[in-house]
């Protein structure tokens, strides 16, 4: 397959990826954008979206990414369906392969392949995902008003998750497959004082029980599993979330870009640059803190005014 050059090529098509294609589009760089795996990244398994600024009613999750990408073509980006299965960083310009076989090259590189939640396996987790099963509080905390819902998980992120979530449910239960938590110390005092908040231990999720009579699925209860006595329990409530991390996708990097412990891109501060010149990233493959689409879109607006910097230099 010949070689196809751009001066900027954006990975990834989720909020990030699609305002980082609007901005350079707009700056005349002609940019292409590789949709990956799941174009729209994860807004295309979130259904009620309801704080995404602009929008007074509940809006849909795919239909905001369909808007952004149409935008994106609008002013000129050109979308390409395909998988990036291996990228050359230390040669210029840089060089991307995809399972089609077709070569890329490219002056400046936008990064925003995103995060993916881990979940736990189970068939009925898939099954209610986006229907009483979420694996982000403050995405969807607030259709809980004065429910009962459950957090899986014992790090941070599971009690900071739980702890957001005594703002909106009546109850909260926090399950953990050990007999200790992980989190740190000051926010396990958060948890173990708040009067919201169950603790389960040595526990883990054997189902999640739900209705799917009505107009769409919902939970109704969770069914667990104590791993020191095998006894099942099952507890009624409206919503589980799922809170044992995120995986970024940066695995076709290799160890060419400076990444952190669990793998997320590290970027020089108030800044989308990486270790290599002529890199960026965006969004949730390199912020494992906010992780909203409203934080990426904004990380995909500097990528590109930083590109368009970068490129004018060259």
């Amino acid at each position: 397959m010949p070689n196809k050059h751009k001066k900027v090529l954006i990975l990834g098509s989720g909020a990030a990826g699609l305002t980082a294609a609007i901005y350079s589009a707009r700056a005349n760089l002609k940019p292409i954008l590789i949709h990956g795996m799941q174009p729209g990244g994860q807004m295309t398994i979130t259904t009620d979206v309801e704080n995404y600024p602009g929008f007074p009613d509940v809006i849909q999750g795919p239909w905001l990414m369909e808007q952004m990408q149409s935008q994106a073509e609008n002013v000129g980006t050109k979308m390409i369906t395909d998988t990036v299965v291996s990228a050359k960083l230390n040669v210029r310009p840089f060089e991307l392969v995809c399972d089609s076989g077709d070569t890329y090259t490219t002056d400046a590189l936008i990064i925003s392949t995103g995060a993916q939640a881990k979940w736990l396996g189970i068939d009925s987790e898939k099954k209610y995902q986006g229907f009483g099963v979420s694996a982000c509080a403050t995405c969807d905390g607030f259709f809980y008003r004065g429910k009962e819902v459950a957090v899986i998980g014992g790090g941070n992120t599971a009690v900071e998750e739980a702890l957001y979530l005594t703002n909106h449910a009546e109850k909260v239960k926090l399950i953990h497959r050990r007999d200790t938590l992980r989190a740190e110390k000051l926010l396990q005092e958060r948890l173990f004082s708040h009067p919201k908040i169950e603790i389960i231990w040595n526990t883990v999720v054997d189902e999640i029980m739900g209705n799917t009579e009505g107009p769409m699925p919902e939970v109704t209860g969770i069914s667990l599993k104590n791993i020191k006595t095998n006894e099942i329990t099952q507890h009624n409530l409206q919503g589980v979330f799922v809170a044992i991390g995120h995986t970024p996708n940066t695995e076709i990097f290799g160890d060419q870009l400076d990444k952190d412990a669990e793998g997320y891109i590290i970027t020089k501060p108030d800044s989308t640059a990486t270790s290599i010149p002529g890199v960026f990233a965006a969004g949730d493959v390199q912020d494992n803190v906010y992780r909203q689409a409203i934080t990426a879109a904004g990380t995909g607006c500097m990528a590109a005014l930083e590109v368009e910097k970068f490129i004018a230099e060259q």
